[in-house]
């Protein structure tokens, strides 16, 4: 599957927030390294991820608007 036809599939769903093997998906990286930088040192990552015990998730609109590159110095516009 295509990069673009993954981001597609994130802005259709519903869910307000991805697990780690959703974003490694996209990401094409292993789900266990994306949840132990979560863990360790998650402004490492580059999005937000909400980190609650053991468990982490990434809010789905902040990670399409990071793949899309919206926040590096540009104004960011309500999905």
């Amino acid at each position: 599957m295509e990069c673009c036809e993954r981001l597609t599939e994130l802005e259709a769903m519903t869910d307000e927030v991805l697990t780690c093997q959703q974003v490694a998906m996209v990401l094409k990286a292993s789900p266990a390294t994306i949840h132990m930088q979560a863990m360790e040192c998650p402004e490492k990552l580059g999005f937000p991820v909400i980190v609650m015990g053991s468990r982490v998730k990434i809010p789905r609109r902040a990670f399409i608007m990071f793949l899309k590159g919206v926040g590096r110095g540009e104004k960011i516009e309500t999905l």
